[in-house]
């Protein structure tokens, strides 16, 4: 590395003095910057790939969906096998610590905080690693062999041409299996099936040294546990083994309102403990929408449109129970009689049943659709400053009666989801925080900010709303974990592992020693020892 520093220096220097010194033409004498782009430029061409890098156009590896930050990477790395992503990191891990190159691995580009991206460093682009091709197991224990770059709304249509599904879903649809696996990827089945990290068989990993390992609870478990929820600390994950069950063709799908806090989640603790019970639930808090009812209409009919038609919405604080049964065609009946039964438990407000049935695909796809007329209004790539929470069930209330009744005064922003999982459906030994409580609510508030507004629609304000939700959160001691976390210095990594911090230390020693991977979490920075 020295020696190709001085070769640099020592060439461009004569490139100076050959030049006329009475041209017109200017000469700019290199930064240090630039040799140093230069010299990675030319370190990453001796690579020998099945792929290939991008040094020029890498501006969409510095955007995400969070629009927020924005990190311009010196190269993109397109893989078309495991062995290039491997050849990659392991030439950055023998450059050394003395080298200020990361690498980070980007999906869908759906990170919120810059997490996909890597200053001065590699973007991997995961979606171009197709092989090897999906593949479906079906039979007594189904499962599909997918790469880490794969979208989950493919793996939905590939498996539904068997018959089958993945059990534990995110709301939306169009992201990468090793994006949510790095997470946990949770939507309204995780209280039945766990989050998706739950419903893993297997992995493959590239690690923070360039070794490329498969992983499972009973081979090198100690990785396999770290990847998943990881946050992209340990290990690129290039394939999974996803475990799959028989899908249903259709689904029922139901929503109610209620207006006491206390009535809504005492239904929704029911709904999620019942033994026979809906596939899937979850909430959403609506704070002085008008017109709410009518707008459901577009997709859901009234179970009593007349008495739909006098309810008013206007300047109340009201909370949506939104539930889904699966079926057949042939077991509509008793599907309808189950979801009669389960209803009649419920202590909704009686005149905002509203429902209607749609395919599987279509309901798991619902988001999509959303994303479309957003797309075509321009107002899909904004800045969106989105808070996701885990809360305690014995601190729901707390929570609720200041964020709902105090600190927000409506929900234009965007939708605020709220329901309850079951800690037991999740695996303690994988890398994910999670409250300490039984039971605890994910509420996620998932604004969309207006660009340039300085209103209550505004970035700085939905900012200082989120602040003030946190700040209550703290010194409130709810006990409140983050959800797809984000903290911009190490000491707060710290309080947010808790007791699980030297673990997540020894694991990043073992698997990514020099802190390449990932940098854009901000839980370590590169040459600077672990602590």
């Amino acid at each position: 590395m020295i020696f190709l520093r001085c070769f640099w220096f020592l060439f461009l220097s004569c490139i100076t003095s050959r030049i006329n010194p009475c041209s017109n033409l200017p000469f700019t004498t290199p930064t240090a910057s630039d040799l140093e782009s230069s010299l990675v430029r030319s370190s990453l061409m001796t690579l020998d790939l099945d792929g290939h890098f991008s040094f020029d156009d890498v501006h969409h590896a510095a955007s995400d969906f969070g629009n927020r930050y924005h990190f311009f990477p010196s190269a993109i790395l397109h893989p078309e096998s495991v062995s290039d992503i491997a050849v990659t990191i392991k030439h950055i891990f023998h450059m050394g610590p003395s080298s200020k190159l990361t690498v980070a691995a980007r999906g869908h580009g759906h990170s919120l905080q810059g997490q996909s991206q890597a200053h001065e460093g590699v973007v991997i682009n995961m979606e171009s690693l197709r092989r090897p091709a999906m593949r479906v197991h079906a039979g007594e224990l189904p499962y599909v062999d997918v790469s880490g770059g794969e979208l989950w709304i493919n793996i939905l249509h590939e498996s539904l041409k068997y018959g089958l599904a993945p059990k534990s879903w995110t709301d939306y649809l169009h992201l990468t299996v090793g994006g949510t696996l790095s997470n946990a990827g949770i939507s309204g089945q995780a209280f039945r099936h766990g989050p998706q990290i739950s419903n893993v068989h297997q992995l493959e990993v590239v690690t923070g040294k360039g070794e490329v390992m498969n992983c499972s609870d009973k081979q090198n478990a100690d990785l396999f546990y770290s990847v998943l929820g990881g946050l992209g600390q340990f290990g690129i994950i290039t394939r999974a083994r996803i475990s799959l069950e028989p899908a249903p063709k259709m689904v029922k799908w139901i929503r109610v309102l209620y207006s006491n806090f206390s009535r809504f989640v005492k239904d929704q603790e029911y709904l999620t403990s019942a033994k026979n019970t809906f596939n899937y639930i979850e909430g959403f808090v609506i704070i002085n929408r008008t017109g709410l009812l009518n707008n459901w209409r577009l997709s859901f009919n009234p179970q009593d449109p007349v008495q739909a038609n006098r309810f008013n919405s206007d300047g109340r604080t009201l909370f949506c129970l939104e539930m889904a049964k699966n079926f057949n065609p042939d077991e509509t009946d008793i599907m309808n009689q189950e979801v009669e039964s389960l209803l009649s438990q419920l202590s909704y407000i009686s005149s905002t049943l509203f429902l209607t049935e749609v395919s599987y695909l279509d309901f798991l796809d619902r988001v999509h659709i959303s994303e479309i007329k957003l797309r075509s209004k321009g107002l899909w790539e904004v800045p969106h400053p989105w808070l996701n929470l885990l809360i305690p069930r014995t601190r729901i209330h707390k929570f609720a009666e200041e964020v709902f009744g105090n600190i927000l005064t409506d929900t234009r922003n965007g939708p605020i989801l709220i329901y309850p999982v079951n800690k037991s459906k999740w695996d303690g030994r994988t890398s994910v925080v999670t409250p300490e409580e039984d039971i605890f609510y994910l509420v996620a508030f998932l604004s969309s900010a207006v660009p340039s507004s300085k209103g209550t629609d505004g970035l700085e304000h939905i900012l200082t709303q989120n602040k003030r939700i946190l700040d209550f959160c703290g010194t409130a001691h709810l006990g409140v974990k983050q959800y797809l976390p984000h903290y911009p210095n190490q000491e707060e990594w710290r309080a947010h592992f808790g007791p699980h911090w030297e673990i997540f230390v020894q694991r990043k020693s073992a698997y990514d020693p020099l802190a390449i991977l990932a940098p854009g979490q901000k839980i370590f920075q590169k040459a600077i020892p672990f602590s």
